[in-house]
């Protein structure tokens, strides 16, 4: 009997685990709760019950399934299937609390915290209990590394090959190995990820913050997630010691996870051979060089940390602001508006397309004008001194035409919903970027409550396809997938 063209089984048994993985995190928020009194326990306990109910119930359903290694169509399915399941159950908390009553709102703050990108309906966070904010942040810390990468690392007994799934998951277009086994390789990103976590808290509690908001705000920092336990995000905070702490831990958010690797193993010299890594300090101190003279106020220590800290948090995706820097005039607003397709770097947990991708895309660019000068001369791109191929390049341009094409489609849809223009071309690069604030009404002092439930979906939907770079969801919507070789 021939094989079926995808493995049902195979999908529905690790869907299952990273329910159950979502349910075990979840119940991380009971002893908040707790601690705190803050009135959300039974509806944690219950959010959390239900989460690993189901999750069990795909499991055992599929308890027989053959233990087959995971194809490329499978990982993708389960990549998808993954990240749509953890945010149905990721919603719970919300609407049985009460604190998110209506189900759009609650979807969107939840695929808005998987997909790392910070966009919020709130209007008063502090009026959320304790429980649920805490919740709010770890939704923003599992997708920050990826919960496949999670389930790989803390799931052996999966049984099932990982590298499909992480070449799904995994972001940017290189995926620099550092073991040969994926699993190891999950491993030390997830310890990586974790101890840089434990230590940003340290130093936040350090510098005055209490336990609460140190562990929120170091959840969502390393996550590139920029989701606050205030309204007025790290503005709330007047302390130029933890405004320095979040930028630094930002910067290395943003970093491609791979050079941190080698960061732990005191091997710095790597990341000065990486031309990625260079191209995105050089931007970040470029940017504050061009942007500190429109905002100077004749205390220049000020002018410089505000201007850091949006630049970095806007560059990394993060999302956090200690000002609105819409404020600063159009054309410090423009350049924030381009910084919203950007991204930080490759294997690191910012959205947006990547500083490597503009970077080749740039080179490619320039080296076009040589190679019609000299139409039978080979040219190729270089990148850390090493050819790129013309497969990568390839996939490059077919990449950025897809993010620009989605970028100008979605616009035009929301701009159909009624949205206004600013709002609705803001909205959509800043859902597609993973980045969060916007411009306009959506920028640092505004949120999105007000938008159409109908644009909430569209902007839910863009998220996701930009937090699985692109392909890894529109593949599903091409009858290649479905289809037979």
């Amino acid at each position: 009997m021939p094989r079926s063209l995808i493995n049902i089984k195979v999908v529905t048994n690790v869907v299952g685990s990273l329910i159950i993985i979502s349910g075990a995190l979840m119940s991380l928020s009971i002893p908040i709760s707790l601690y705190y009194k803050s009135g959300d326990l039974n509806a944690l306990i219950l959010s959390s019950a239900i989460t690993l109910l189901v999750g069990l119930a795909l499991k055992f359903s599929t308890r027989h399934h053959k233990n087959d290694e995971i194809k490329k169509r499978e990982g993708y399915l389960i990549v998808a299937l993954g990240w749509i399941s953890m945010t149905l159950v990721g919603t719970l908390p919300y609407v049985i609390s009460g604190a998110i009553p209506d189900y759009t709102n609650a979807y969107f703050e939840t695929i808005s915290g998987l997909t790392t990108t910070g966009a919020s309906i709130l209007n008063d966070i502090e009026s959320l209990p304790k429980g649920i904010l805490f919740w709010r942040s770890m939704t923003q810390w599992i997708g920050g590394m990826g919960i496949i990468v999670l389930t790989i690392a803390i799931l052996p007994l999966l049984g099932v090959g990982g590298m499909e799934l992480f070449a799904s998951e995994s972001p940017g277009p290189t995926k620099d190995k550092i073991h040969p086994r994926i699993k190891e390789t999950a491993k030390r990103l997830w310890f990586i990820y974790f101890s840089l976590t434990v230590l940003q808290c340290i130093l936040l509690m350090f510098a005055g913050m209490d336990f609460y908001d140190a562990i929120n705000h170091s959840l969502t920092t390393m996550s590139t997630g920029g989701f606050s336990t205030k309204q007025e995000s790290i503005a709330y905070f007047d302390s130029p010691a933890i405004h320095y702490i979040i930028i630094f831990f930002m910067f290395i958010a943003g970093t491609n996870f791979t050079l941190l690797y080698f960061g732990f193993k005191f091997k710095f010299k790597k990341f000065w051979e990486n031309d990625e890594f260079k191209w995105y300090v050089a931007a970040i101190i470029t940017l504050c060089a061009v942007i500190i003279p429109f905002i100077y106020n004749t205390n220049f220590e000020e002018s410089f940390r505000s201007v850091l800290f949006q630049v970095v948090s806007i560059l990394t995706t993060t999302g956090y602001a200690t000002t609105d820097f819409t404020t600063w005039g159009p054309f410090i607003t423009f350049i924030f508006f381009l910084l919203l397709f950007t991204g930080a770097s490759a294997g690191s947990t910012s959205g947006g397309m990547k500083i490597v991708r503009i970077v080749l895309l740039m080179k490619n660019g320039f080296l076009e004008f040589k190679r019609k000068l000299h139409p039978n001369a080979i040219v190729p791109v270089n990148l850390n001194g090493h050819v790129v191929s013309s497969k990568i390049i390839y996939n490059l341009l077919a990449f950025v035409f897809f993010y620009l094409f989605m970028f100008v489609l979605g616009s035009i849809v929301m701009a159909f919903l009624g949205v206004d223009f600013m709002e609705a071309i803001s909205a959509v690069a800043t859902s597609l970027g993973n980045v969060g604030p916007g411009i306009g009404k959506l920028g640092p002092s505004g949120n999105f409550y007000n938008l159409p439930d109908a644009a909430k979906w569209v902007l839910a939907f863009l998220m996701l396809l930009g937090r699985l770079e692109l392909f890894t969801i529109a593949i599903l919507f091409t009858p290649y997938f479905w289809k037979r070789n």
